[in-house]
């Protein structure tokens, strides 16, 4: 389900309108959080640590209501839910593309994802499927072999785009700490500095329950 944003009473509508008109609308904050308590949570239970906070972090977007903003025929769009499109890696070194269904219930949230997981590993080629190409999910990816400081993603200018985009990077332990490393790129006409500090902090949050 989504709603059609009122543009006429919107207090960014010229942000909007500004950073709209850009060919590059996108800004990136590159940060880390505290994934301790998670990982040792996510140990205890044996459950995959990128699906944990995979997990966690879609809460965090869907509580904070510009992470649900999207672009459609120049009006703008909140979503009641969003769901994630993570690349997902095979043994032969590619990727494909793929869906996860958001759902509060982390259980059955992995149990769906595993099964998307599989059938991805077991195809070739990017999977570019109508459920990944969806415009109600984040786009997340994963560089698990090394940490990062910054990221950049590969772009079509053509074409309009508003789907956040999230990677995680490898964890580093520093002072008895685990730090995991996350890139945050979204649409300044939708979002500012301020809401990607609210959802990582709803994210660490959620990190450390």
């Amino acid at each position: 389900m989504r709603t059609k944003l009122d543009l006429t009473t919107w207090n960014r509508k010229e942000h909007f309108e500004f950073f709209g008109s850009f060919d590059e609308p996108f800004f990136g904050i590159t940060s880390t959080v505290d994934f301790s308590k998670g990982y040792q949570k996510i140990k205890d239970l044996g459950y995959p640590y990128f699906l944990f906070y995979l997990h966690k972090s879609l809460q965090a977007a869907n509580a904070v209501e510009a992470f649900r903003y999207r672009i459609e025929d120049g009006q703008i769009f909140v979503y009641d839910t969003i769901h994630a499109s993570p690349t997902i890696g095979r043994e032969d070194h590619t990727f494909g593309f793929s869906f996860m269904e958001f759902n509060k219930d982390f259980e059955t949230f992995v149990s769906d994802s595993q099964k998307e997981i599989k059938e991805v590993t077991n195809s070739t080629g990017l999977r570019h499927t109508d459920n990944a190409k969806r415009i109600d999910t984040i786009h997340y990816s994963s560089i698990p072999w090394y940490n990062f400081t910054g990221i950049t993603h590969a772009r079509h200018f053509q074409f309009v785009d508003s789907v956040p985009k999230i990677s995680f990077g490898r964890y580093t332990k520093e002072h008895g700490k685990l730090n995991l490393p996350l890139a945050v790129n979204v649409h300044h006409g939708l979002a500012d500095g301020y809401h990607v500090g609210l959802y990582l902090e709803e994210f660490q949050r959620l990190l450390n329950e």
